[in-house]
Parts: structure tokens; sequence; C-alpha cells
């Protein structure tokens, strides 16, 4: 008898769940979605090998704090043309469970890569510009895998990775988009359209803006936060000193990065902020012109030892993210999410109305500094760790680290 009723309940669980994901598929539209952008392929070399580049250099003395420089530039045009397989990173992006979902009238793009264990967090992963869900790439599967912590506890992760509003796959957002409402349409995907009660998230560049404002707003779903970027500008040098901060030598390198970023290296910053179209019109028909947009800043702002174990932050991984851009014809919808949010990026650090834990990872070679006194006023830190590898792009440029500190995360997850 027991055995029946245990087979009933088993039966009625599988008829609700399945009812909720028709729910969820015929509300949202939930699709499967794969990559099949080949045949744009030979047009895109076409436009790349018959671009012309100086025969040198203007002024063989500027350095790449005046932009991408033409050896590098004509290295990856040659790259792109002659040895880059689109197939090969199509078919790599591909092995990822991938969908599009209508929310709010928006398509979203996301893959969502589920573990095989029933205990599994949901945990959401946002990207920011110039990257892509590519750049999560090298930690998903890692993340949907057991780790067992030193006191026992067993940690894996249902990875969801949405592309951004305007980014690659997912549809542009109305103009007045901002942050805070795509953090409610994330919201909806991982609560409503996935059917999760409960969700971890991690974010950097643009992804940490979204991500605090789920942080901030979303605190019965949002229960962990890891950050490797914070949406509010990093303190200046005499705040650190006035709040009697010491700096390490690792934290002045990060630094002095940041303060070379806010005094020359922001341009396109108050570019795509002021004249999106400009820049974005410029550019969109361009491949070249957005590799020397992009990806300068790839190899700018992150660590010089990118390429090296244990980044895979390489030329193929630069060219697949210029490409995705390329090819989906999203780069300018990508760059208006500077103009649509001027004030993405706070200065005044308070906390929010939020129980959920926070942790953070300070990559060397990243663009800002947040020391740990300053980010523990902005939510509950629990754990604050500093790499000595890696700089913006942590995803690519140190995935062993970034796997590392997401898994510690679950440690502190509050359902």
């Amino acid at each position: 008898m027991f055995r029946v009723l245990a087979l009933s309940f088993v039966s009625l669980l599988a008829a609700a769940l399945l009812a909720e994901a028709s729910i969820a598929n015929d509300t949202f539209n939930l699709t499967p979605f794969k990559i099949d952008l080949s045949s744009e392929i030979p047009r895109l070399k076409e436009l790349v090998r018959n671009t012309r580049l100086p025969a040198k250099a203007l002024y063989p003395n500027a350095g790449p704090d005046q932009g991408i420089q033409l050896d590098f530039l004509r290295e990856l045009q040659t790259e792109w043309t002659e040895t880059y397989d689109w197939e090969a990173q199509q078919a790599e992006l591909n092995q990822f469970e991938q969908y599009t979902a209508i929310i709010e009238g928006q398509t979203v793009h996301f893959v969502h890569e589920k573990s095989e264990n029933a205990d599994a967090i949901p945990v959401i992963l946002l990207h920011g510009w110039p990257g892509s869900f590519h750049e999560f790439a090298p930690v998903i599967k890692p993340l949907t895998q057991s780790w067992t912590s030193a006191t026992g506890k067993k940690v894996s992760y249902n990875v969801v990775v949405p592309s951004l509003p305007g980014f690659v796959f997912s549809s542009a957002p109305p103009t007045n988009w901002t942050v805070d409402d795509t953090a409610r349409i994330y919201n909806t995907l991982m609560t409503e359209v996935l059917g999760y009660s409960t969700y971890a998230i991690h974010g950097t560049d643009w992804g940490s803006a979204v991500a605090y404002s789920l942080y901030s707003l979303f605190n019965t779903t949002v229960r962990a936060a890891h950050f490797v970027f914070l949406p509010f500008f990093p303190p200046s040098a005499e705040d650190i000193a006035a709040n009697n901060i010491t700096l390490s030598d690792a934290q002045n390198v990060t630094e002095q990065r940041f303060i070379k970023w806010s005094t020359i290296g922001n341009g396109y910053f108050a570019e795509q902020t002021n004249k999106p179209n400009d820049i974005g019109l410029a550019l969109y028909d361009s491949p070249v012109g957005q590799l020397a947009w992009i990806g300068g800043n790839f190899k700018l702002w992150s660590d010089p030892r990118a390429g090296t174990p244990p980044s895979v932050l390489n030329n193929t991984a630069i060219l697949t993210s210029i490409s995705l851009y390329y090819l989906t014809e999203s780069f300018l919808s990508s760059v208006w999410i500077y103009a649509q949010n001027p004030n993405g990026f706070r200065t005044v650090y308070e906390k929010p109305d939020t129980d959920a834990p926070m942790l953070f990872s300070q990559f060397e070679y990243n663009l800002g500094l947040w020391p740990e006194e300053y980010v523990a006023k902005v939510g509950n830190l629990v754990s604050y760790k500093a790499h000595d590898f890696g700089g913006h792009f942590a995803g690519l440029d140190n995935p062993p680290a970034l796997i590392e500190d997401i898994r510690e995360m679950g440690l502190y997850f509050k359902v």
C-alpha cells in the first residue's frame, strides 16, 4: 500500500512539474536555442581581408595607453582571416544548453546548464561590456560539478548565464531601459521561467550593476552574491589614506591602474555615454573597426600574462568575443547600455535592505580597487579574497580562481 502511495505521489509530483514547465513554455515562449552564424562568415572574412590598415604606425613610440597598437591590430586581422576557426568556437559554445524566453516583450537569451545533483544551488552569472556570455564559458561546466569543502559540505550549481539586453542574442531594450529593469526581468527568468524560488548571483562590470540591483531589490529570492567588480566608483587614493587604510603592493598596482583608467583610459566611457549612435553606427558594419575599439581593451584591461596558464584570454578568445558582436549586429545596442545608465555607477556607499551574504574577489589587474573596508559598506561581507593573477575578465583570465570563489559562495547560501 505504501509503495502504491509513494508511486502515486511521485507521479503527481512529476505531473505538477510538467504542468509548471508547460505554463512557462506557454507564458514566456521558452525555446531551445543553437548558435548558427556560419553563413555570415564568408562576408565577415571578406570585410576583414579588404580592410586597409596603415603601412606603418603614425607615431611608433605611442603605447597602448593611446589606443590599440597597429602591430597588434594587424596580428589579429591576419589571424581572423587565416587561422581563426569560427566553426570550432561555435561548436564549443553550442555544447551548452541554451534557450530564449520572452519576458516583458524582450527576447532573453541564456545558457542553462544543470548539475546532476538534486541539491544544486541555482546561480546566475552576469557579464558586462565588452564581454558576453562567452566570457563565462570556462567556468560553466565546472560549477555544475560537485565540490566538497574542507568542512565536508558539498556544493554544486545549476548555472544560468544570460546575455544582457542588447547583447548578442538578446533583443535591444527600449530607450529608457536601466539596470534595474534588467534585474527585474532576470528575477522573472530565475523564479517564473525556470522555477527557482531562491538563487545566488555573480556579477562583473555592467553585470555587477545588474547583480547589485538584484541583491538590493529582490532580497527574498537572492540569497547570496559574489562580485569581482562593484557598481560604485572606487575610492580615491586620498579617501583611502583619510580612512587610514594601508595598501599592499598588489593593491597599489590595482590603484595605479584605476588612476590611469580614470585620467586617460575612459574615453570610450564618455563616448558611449554621450554619443552611442556615433560610435555604434560608425562601426556597425566594420569588423576591424570593432576589433580596434574593443580588442585593445581586452588586452589592456587584463593581466599582462593573459594567454598563459591559468589564463585562456588569448587572441582566439578576443576574436570570438568580437565575432559574436559583429555577427549578431549587436555592437550598436551593446554600447547603448552606457547612455541608458549615466548614473549606473554610484558614489555613495551604503548597505541595502537584505540579510543575504556577499563575497568579493579582487583581481590585481582589474580596473578598480575596492578595499575590504569599502566593500563591507555595501553588503553583508563574509569573504574578501585577493588574487595576484587576473584582470577585468576573470572568467577568461583566471578561471580556476573564479570557480573556487563562486563555489565558496555556496557555503553561505541562505535559503
